[in-house]
Parts: structure tokens; C-alpha cells; sequence
């Protein structure tokens, strides 16, 4: 095969730059800015249907300002587009929808930030728990034969139905002892199941004497331990009941299959639903027992709705007032609890009536000391302070709804109530978890005045406290009491006996003290931490509020001079001695340093502390570390190492770098940092490295940064290790833990390095082009995949190296070094050694191009020869006759067999012939006429 000699085309680098250069369009920036808003100009067209008059449009258009993002997708997106394109009648509905839920927001004094039963449901069933048997009636159906009635009297069937509702309370039902808790939950989900059922196989009457059956069992408190969350399973079975029941009845207010709207009037609903509704109350007013027919009424308390616009607003004061004849206090409590429940969801307006409920419990609380409680509590061996507890869900609830976005005036008014009662503390308590937290911190030094005269038998000091701070971290007090306010809490708070009392409340103060204080205050209450939780290591039953206070230190002191100046901040961290709290935290305090840190530091406090924090995080990798957890570690150790600087102390900075390497040995992307930061490292750390890809990656850049520096020899001494290392990449490597071919690695490498190689100096005792034949020979050698092209693409960029070496100017230099075209001026001796190698790397070209020539090849060969193609057109001098020639040749062969696309065909002929237009191309007119475009036919 004849040798193709190349001939680069000379390049004048500067003159091509501007010649690609963008056109420049010239700006007003008076009139236009990039940042400026955008002036919107939107038209509506409204559509007003009247009676009496046709259809008119009319349209407006007005001129706003409008941010880009809020224009586009005002209505407008593509995705509403294609809906409304789609669906005709969806316009219309939108609007309903929209104006429905308008209707619901504006009626409707619940907001989101009002904290939902179903928030609080999971907490109670968790909190409230027993071990011992409990019992249940299960409703097993009537028994009787249903008379049969001739002719349509009402009163037999009104009087049939009253023997069915009786059939309850006369003994249709079976009594399950000895249940465990499990158990009793398990009976009653099947209970709200056979409800559901009852309700779809239309036994209406059955469905409601299984909700009387579950209310019942709200009077029950033999197991009084487990009656919070007895109360949240049988509330659940009510809700459903009363979901059931109310859209029953509006289903049957459709007329003309258009549903009333969410804030319909009674006049609206038509006369069979109203006796329906009446129907469903008279039943329950039936009901013989005050408990069953309190809940089950409070269940349907929204369909008054139907009946009358006052219905809900008469029947909230009655229903307050049926409470009364309730004479456990608990049961009692938690009904009113059910009423506030049921309130807030139907007519959050009517405060006034939830205020009257929670009035009438504090008339009725001394309830709770009388002899009747107390026999019970006897009875059972239930003490006062657990009993007490079981109030708190209920009474934090009811205050809750009376608290919502009430006035300070109320706040002021349950103070008082709270202190003619004697300060009650779990009163005391649900009042300040109930109220917005800026009004209990304006009058902190008078809850803490009513605190200290609580009587602590019953519902312990510091839970008071705990509550008082918890609205604290929230909330500041007023500045002149500040003081005075942490040292009445922590008096109480450091006499704890219990680690874990003592603890749940240290972890709330210490977010006061840390807000308002100085590292003074901050390094006593830590000192006290450590004092109360070290003996009998009582901190290992406490990582989680031990954590929570590392946090809330650096939460508020994040300058980290100052945080280690704090003295018992780090023997805090000594109480971590389980490993995975450990580096939980030191990962918590390396976060926060790597944000808050804005400037380089060499201070020896913070680099001690904070070595030592890292190395704690480094030595906790092993084996079974997953790699996602690695990396977050190394990129952690990589932010400190990046913000430590000695300045022009050299000897400083790498003293910090070997001591750094010492410690991390375990975390490649550490030292590869390490390597970035310390030159001197390269050699010893980068073959420890496990990745090639790395190690080939850090020999070219550390080649780089010694070449940048004139150290030339040391890059030399780079660049030969990473043309030794490139023989042991593998076929495949790990990628995500998954395997990977090398072949795209290893040339986009290849082709970074090529890159280097051109402003890279000849040794003057290495010959020409040293580094470049040493590569081309590894290459040559490396073994290639049989189906691969990478080794042909690899052979193309050295072309564009070796035609980018015999230019006169380089297109790019290495500031203060020189590469070879100052080194040899354009030596005739140098270009022809450059030939030579050109010529060999066509001939590898073309023996490849020969290869493909099976019929399974030939798509590669078609792309492969456009490819080569598009080398020559950039880099080559197509004045020359033979690789004139040369270009034709592959043209044709990448359009021989129909592989070539058409498209890319057409527009590289488009440019051959625009670029034969400058006067330097004149020979590319005469190139696009011997180049044919064939069709794939």
C-alpha cells in the first residue's frame, strides 16, 4: 500500500478565532436588561350570560409587571392547554372548583397552621397502653322475628323500628373477656368494618345500634389506664358514622344531577332530605343512655346543616349541657374533648360555645379529688400522678381549639381561672402548651410565679418547666428578665434526681440559654450536663436529647474560635460513646463549620478540635461502610482541609498535610485531595490509589501543575508514569458499582493528555517528540476490543496533535515556558519527523478502514471514513494532490454502501463550498465538485 504523506494546512490562529467569532448585535441597555422584569401585557375575555340578553364578550387588557416564571405559568401552562383541548367541559368545572374553594377558605376559620386531630391520633394510641384484660360487647344481630305489617301504617313501622334500636339494650349482644390490647383493637376495626358493611347492604338500623354499642363503651373506664386511646378507636368508628350519614343525606339534595354547593342554605334543600335528617335525630333522641346518644348526636352534628342555618349554633350550647350529667370527670372531659373535635370542623366560629364547654370542666374539676376518683384509683392501683396524665390529650385539645387565634385577653382570663383553682399544674401545663408561644413568653415571670406555688404530688415541677421552655426557644421574654427566668428554671431543673427528668428538660433550656446568653452561662449548663448524666453512664439511655443540645450549641454559636473556646463543649462529646452516635455528631459539627466558615483558617484550637473530630468520622469506615456513607465523609474532611491555609508558612501547611495524610489513609477522595493540595505527595500517594482512572487522571494534572510552575523535569517525570500506567487499564472497570467498559475512559483521557502533550517541551537528551512516540507505541500495543473504534478515534486526535505541532504559533502556551515551536523555529528536520509519524498513524487509519469491509462492518466503516474525512478537511492541505485524492476516496467509501446520513452528508458539503469563498480556500470549489452526494437508492 502506497504511503500517503500529510501535509498540514498552515493556521492563523487568531484570524479563524475572529472569523468564528458570534455577530455582534448592538443594545440599548437603557430600554433592555437581562435582569430587568418583564412588562406583561395580558387580555381577558370575559363571558356574561343574562337573562333577557344574548352572550357578550368583552375584553380588557392591562400592563403589569410580572416576573417570567409567574407569566408562563399563570393559567397558561402547556399541560392546563392540552386538559382544556381535551376536555370542553373542564373550563367550567376549573371555575367551580376554584370558586367552591373559595367559598370553603372564606367560611371557614381554620387555617393550616391549626394542628389536626388525626395529627395527635397516632402519639395517644403509642402513649396509652395497657397489659391487663379488657372486655367488649360485639352487636351479633336481632333475634326476634320482624313482625309483618299490612297496609301502610307509619306508626306500626315507627314502632317496629324502636323494637329494633331495643333489641341492643336487651341482650342481641355477645361479651368478649379477657381480650389483650391487641385484641380490643383488632375487635373494634371489625366493628368499623361491619359498620361500612351495614351501611352498603342499606341496614341503616343496623348500622346505627353498632355505633350506639361502641359508644357505650366510652363509659367504661375499668381499665382507666388504656381510656385515651379506647377513646381515639371508638371516635374513629363515630367519624366514619357521621361522614356516612351526611352525605347520604346531601346525595339526596341532587336535582338535575347539579349537587348543592359547599355553603348551601337549608331553603335549598328539598323536603325528602329534611325528613330524612329529622328522621335519623328522632332516632337518636330515642336512645336511652346519656353517653351513646351524646356521641352519636355530636357525630351528625353537621347535617343541621340541613334543617336550620342556627341548628348547629342551638344544639352546641345542649350538648355542652348534657355533658353535665356525666359523673366520671374523665368520661366527661374526654366528651367535651369530642365536642371541641366535631366544633372545630363544622363551625369554628362559634367560639363562644367552646369556650362555655371548657368553663363548665373547670366548675367540675375538683371532681378529680373526690372520694369516688379516688376508691377508683384504689380500686384499680392507678396513682394520682398517671391518672392526672390521662387528662392531658383531652385538655390540651380542648384548649387548643379555644387558644386558635383567640385574643391575649383570654390568655390573661385562664391565668386567672388557673389560680382560683390553686394553679393546678396540668391545667397550668395545657394552657401553656396551648396558647401562642409570644404571649406566654411576654408574661413568663408570672407563669413562673404560679409554677412555684403548684402542687407538685400530683403533676411534677419540671414538666412545667420543660413546657414553659419549649414556648421560650419559640418566643423571646422580655430583656430584663431573661436572667432571672433561667435561673428559676435551672434551680429546679439541676435538683432532678432523674437522668431522664432531668435531661428532657436541660435539652429545652439549653436552646434559652444558648439565644440570650453568653458561652459564660453556655459552658455552665453544659458543665452541669456532664455532671448529672456521667455517673452510672446514664448518657447511654440519653444519645437522642444529648444530640439535640450538641446541636442547639452549634445551631447559635457558629463561630468556631469561640465554640472551642466554650470548655466543656468537647468532653460533651466524650459522653458519645456509641459509635454511630458519635459520628453522627462530629458529621452535625463538621456541617456546620464547612457553612459557616468563611474564611481560611490556621487557629491550632480549631485545627486540634476539629482533626480530632475528623479522624473520629475516618476511623469509624470499615468493610461494611457503604459507599454513599464514604463519600459523605471524605467530601466533610475535604471542606476542613480545603479552609485551612498557613498563608507563605510553607512549613506549616505541610506539616498539616503529612499529618492529614497519616490520618485519613482510609478515604481515596481525601488524598486525592490531599495529592491536589501537595505537590510533593504525587509520587508516594498516587499508586496507593486503587482507581487507574484516578491515579492516570492525578498523573496528568500533577504534570500540569509542575508545568505551570517550570518544573519541567518534574512533569516529565508525570507524564512517563501516566504513559506507563495506561497498559494496565482494564477492559472493564466500576462505575456505581456497576461494571463498565474502559474504552470511553481511557479516550476521553487519551485525548485531555494530547492535548497537554502539544505545549510539553522535547527533552534535550530524549529526542524528538519522546513523550508522543512512547504514548503512540503504548496505543499501538494496548489490546482493543475486536468490535471497538476507539483505537482508529484515538489515531484521528493525534493527527489533530501532530498537524497542531508544525504550525509556526501554537494556539496555546504555557506562560514562561517554551514548547517546541520556539524550541525549533519550524525546523525542516522536526516537521519531517512529525510527516513520518503522520504517515504511520494513516496507515493504522486505513489498514482499520480494509478491515471493516465485511457486511456487518460496514456502517462502521461508513462512519469511521466521514470521520477520518472530517480530520483531513480541518487539519489537512487538500492542495496536495494525493491527499486531495485521499479525501475523495473516504467521501465515496462513506457513502458506498447507504450508511451515511444524508442530512450530515448535505450540510459538510454546504460547508466546503462556503468555505471555498474566502480567499485562502480557493481550491475547495474545485473539492465540492469531485465530491457527488449519492442517494441511498
Amino acid at each position: 500500500m502506497a504511503a500517503f504523506p500529510w501535509h498540514a494546512r498552515s493556521r492563523n490562529y487568531v484570524s479563524e478565532s475572529e472569523v468564528c467569532k458570534l455577530e455582534s448585535v448592538p443594545l440599548d441597555f437603557g430600554d433592555y436588561h437581562p435582569l430587568k422584569p418583564i412588562t406583561v401585557t395580558e387580555s381577558k375575555t370575559k363571558k356574561m350570560n343574562r337573562k333577557g340578553s344574548t352572550s357578550s364578550t368583552s375584553s380588557s387588557s392591562s400592563s403589569s409587571v410580572m416576573d417570567p416564571l409567574s407569566s408562563v405559568l399563570d393559567g397558561t401552562d402547556p399541560l392546563s392547554l392540552f386538559a382544556a383541548a381535551a376536555d370542553p367541559v373542564t373550563p367550567t368545572a376549573a371555575m367551580d372548583s376554584t370558586r367552591k374553594k373559595r367559598d370553603k377558605d372564606d367560611s371557614s376559620a381554620v387555617g393550616s397552621d391549626f394542628e389536626p386531630w388525626s395529627s395527635k391520633r397516632g402519639e395517644i394510641l403509642a402513649r396509652y397502653t395497657t397489659t391487663e384484660k379488657l372486655s367488649i360487647n360485639l352487636y351479633m344481630g336481632s333475634e326476634k322475628a320482624k313482625p309483618t305489617t299490612t297496609g301502610s301504617a307509619v306508626s306500626e313501622k315507627v314502632r317496629t323500628r324502636l323494637e329494633e334500636l331495643d333489641d341492643l339494650e336487651e341482650g342481641s349482644q355477645k361479651e368478649l373477656l379477657n381480650l389483650t390490647q391487641q385484641d380490643y383493637m383488632n375487635r373494634i376495626e371489625e366493628l368499623n368494618q361491619s359498620l361500612k358493611d351495614a351501611w352498603s347492604s342499606d341496614q341503616k338500623v343496623k348500622a346505627l345500634k353498632i355505633v350506639i354499642q361502641c359508644s357505650k363503651l366510652l363509659s367504661d373506664t375499668t381499665v382507666i389506664q388504656f381510656y385515651p386511646s379506647k377513646f381515639v378507636l371508638i371516635t374513629d368508628i363515630l367519624d366514619t358514622f357521621g361522614k356516612l350519614v351526611y352525605e347520604r343525606i346531601l346525595s339526596m339534595c341532587v336535582d338535575n344531577r347539579v349537587s348543592l354547593p359547599d355553603n348551601f342554605s337549608p331553603e335549598s334543600v328539598n323536603d325528602t332530605a329534611k325528613e330524612t335528617c329529622l328522621n335519623w335525630f328522632f332516632k337518636i333522641a330515642s336512645i336511652r343512655e346519656l353517653i351513646p346518644r351524646f356521641y352519636v348526636e355530636a357525630a351528625i352534628l353537621k347535617c343541621n346543616k340541613f334543617l336550620s342555618k342556627t341548628g348547629i349554633s342551638e344544639c352546641l350550647p345542649r350538648l355542652t349541657s348534657m355533658i353535665r350529667g356525666t359523673g366520671d370527670p374523665l368520661v366527661a372531659v374526654y366528651a367535651r374533648a369530642y365536642l371541641c373535635r366535631v366544633g372545630m370542623e363544622v363551625a369554628p366560629q362559634l367560639k363562644e360555645s367552646l369556650n362555655k364547654n371548657f368553663f363548665d370542666f373547670l366548675l367540675t374539676f375538683k371532681q378529680i379529688h373526690g372520694d369516688t376518683v379516688q376508691n377508683q384509683l384504689v380500686v384499680q392501683g392507678v396513682e394520682i400522678p398517671l391518672y392526672l396524665t390521662l387528662y392531658s390529650p383531652a385538655i390540651d385539645w380542648i384548649l387548643q381549639c379555644i387558644a386558635y387565634r383567640a385574643p391575649e385577653v383570654l390568655l390573661t382570663e385562664m391565668m386567672e381561672r388557673c389560680k382560683k383553682l390553686g394553679n393546678n399544674a396540668l391545667l397550668l401545663n395545657s394552657v401553656m402548651s396551648a396558647f401562642r408561644a409570644e404571649f406566654i413568653a411576654a408574661r413568663s415571670m408570672d407563669f413562673i410565679g404560679m409554677i412555684k406555688e403548684c402542687d407538685e404530688s400530683g403533676f411534677p415541677k419540671h414538666l412545667l418547666f420543660r413546657s414553659l421552655g419549649l414556648n421560650l426557644a419559640l418566643a423571646d421574654p422580655p430583656e430584663n428578665d431573661r436572667l432571672q427566668i433561667l435561673n428559676e428554671a435551672w434551680k429546679v431543673i439541676t435538683k432532678l434526681k432523674n437522668p431522664q427528668d432531668y435531661i428532657n428538660c436541660a435539652e429545652v433550656w439549653v436552646e434559652y440559654t444558648c439565644r440570650h446568653f453568653t458561652k459564660r452561662e453556655v459552658n455552665t449548663v453544659l458543665a452541669d450536663v456532664i455532671k448529672h448524666m456521667t455517673p452510672d453512664r446514664a448518657f447511654e439511655d440519653a444519645y437522642p436529647q444529648l444530640q439535640s443540645i450538641i446541636q442547639k450549641v452549634i445551631t447559635y454559636i457558629y463561630d468556631f474560635s469561640l465554640l472551642f473556646s466554650v470548655e466543656k463543649f468537647l468532653p460533651c462529646l466524650d459522653m458519645f460513646q456509641k459509635e454511630s452516635v458519635r459520628v453522627e455528631v462530629c458529621k452535625c459539627i463538621m456541617e456546620s463549620f464547612i457553612k459557616h466558615q468563611q474564611e481560611s483558617t490556621k487557629d491550632p484550637v480549631i485545627l486540634n478540635a476539629l482533626l480530632h473530630i475528623c479522624k473520629t468520622m475516618h476511623d469509624s469506615v470499615n468493610a461494611l461502610t457503604l459507599e454513599d456513607e464514604k463519600r459523605m465523609l471524605a467530601a466533610l474532611i475535604n471542606g476542613f482541609i480545603k479552609m485551612v491555609s498557613f498563608g507563605r508558612d510553607f512549613e506549616q501547611q505541610l506539616s498539616f498535610y503529612v499529618e492529614a495524610r497519616s490520618m485519613f489513609c482510609n478515604l481515596e477522595p481525601v488524598l486525592v485531595q490531599l495529592i491536589h493540595a501537595c505537590v510533593a505527595f504525587c509520587f508516594i500517594t498516587i499508586p496507593s490509589l486503587s482507581s487507574i482512572f484516578t491515579r492516570l487522571n492525578l498523573y496528568l494534572h500533577s504534570g500540569q501543575v509542575a508545568l505551570a510552575n517550570q518544573c519541567l523535569s518534574q512533569a516529565d517525570a508525570f507524564f512517563k508514569a501516566a504513559v506507563s500506567l495506561v497498559p494496565e487499564v482494564p477492559k472493564m472497570i466500576s462505575v456505581d458499582g456497576k461494571m463498565r467498559p474502559s474504552d470511553a475512559f481511557l479516550l476521553e483521557f487519551l485525548c485531555n493528555f494530547f492535548s497537554t502533550l502539544l505545549v510539553v517541551p522535547d527533552h534535550p537528551e530524549q529526542g524528538v517528540l519522546f513523550l508522543v512516540r512512547g504514548l503512540l507505541n503504548v496505543i499501538q500495543d494496548y489490546t482493543w476490543e475486536d468490535n471497538s473504534d476507539d483505537k482508529v478515534r484515538i489515531y484521528t486526535n493525534v493527527l489533530h496533535l501532530l498537524s497542531a505541532m508544525t504550525q509556526e504559533a501554537y494556539i496555546y502556551h504555557v506562560d514562561k515556558v517554551d514548547s517546541n515551536d520556539t524550541l525549533y523555529g519550524g525546523d525542516s528536520k522536526f516537521l519531517a519527523e512529525i510527516n513520518k509519524l503522520c504517515e504511520t498513524v494513516i496507515a493504522q487509519i486505513l489498514d482499520h478502514l480494509k478491515t471493516l469491509g465485511k457486511e456487518e462492518t460496514l456502517k462502521r466503516q461508513s462512519q469511521l471514513a466521514l470521520c477520518f474525512f472530517n480530520t483531513i478537511l480541518a487539519h489537512g492541505d487538500l492542495r496536495n494532490n494525493k491527499l486531495n485524492q485521499l479525501s475523495v476516496n473516504l467521501w465515496n467509501l462513506a457513502q458506498k454502501h447507504g450508511f451515511a446520513d444524508t442530512k450530515t452528508m448535505v450540510k459538510t458539503l454546504e460547508y466546503i463550498k462556503r468555505q471555498s469563498k474566502q480567499p485562502e480556500m480557493s481550491h475547495f470549489t474545485e473539492l465540492a465538485h469531485r465530491l457527488p452526494l449519492q442517494s441511498r437508492t
